[in-house]
């Protein structure tokens, strides 16, 4: 007799939660870290939480009355203004406003924001699933593959296009390094 898998400890979901919580972890000590250290880790970690919330199944919350937030506006400018002080004159990039039918117009947005926004959805979810009832899986589940979709898989990509740049804007290149072929 084969068993049925809830859908919302699925493998995919899990390894979800467990990315999300790698980087909520991170964030939430980022004063300890340094800024080539912030770089370093953030460069890795948004393609690879892009990649997980792509992999997020769709699921339909049974009793979506039971989804929560969690995380407070203090918590989210805690989390901003740390990551800004980390970051100085860094923080700030321009982006082409998708929203906007007029692509010519880059609009300045803030790395600090991003993170802090992506925090959010990323803790709220952890939280929610580890109440660890069948309601609070699925809503955590079901609610990160849609703020995924709308909010923060965009700001995942955006994000990692300046944090290469900024990893790798002042190491000199070897061209000894790369043969001519």
């Amino acid at each position: 007799m084969t068993q049925t898998i809830e859908p919302a400890v699925s493998r995919n979901v899990l390894e979800m939660l467990t990315v999300a919580n790698e980087y909520c972890l991170f964030l939430e000590k980022v004063e300890k870290y340094t800024k080539d250290d912030i770089l370093s880790y953030f460069q890795k970690i948004c393609p690879l939480l892009y990649i997980k919330g792509a992999t997020l199944p769709f699921i339909q919350a049974e009793n979506p009355e039971a989804n929560e937030r969690f995380v407070t506006e203090q918590n989210w400018e805690t989390i901003y203004n740390d990551v800004k002080e980390k970051l100085g004159k860094d923080d700030d990039f321009y982006m082409v406003d998708y929203n906007d039918d007029d692509y010519s117009n880059p609009v300045k947005v803030s790395i600090a924001e991003y993170l802090s926004d992506i925090y959010q959805d990323m803790k709220d979810f952890v939280l929610l699933y580890q109440k660890n009832t069948k309601d609070a899986r699925e809503n955590a589940a079901a609610e990160c593959r849609l703020l995924f979709e709308r909010h923060w898989g965009f700001r995942c990509i955006e994000v990692h296009k300046i944090f290469h740049h900024l990893v790798y804007k002042e190491k000199e290149i070897n061209t000894d390094d790369y043969p001519m072929i």
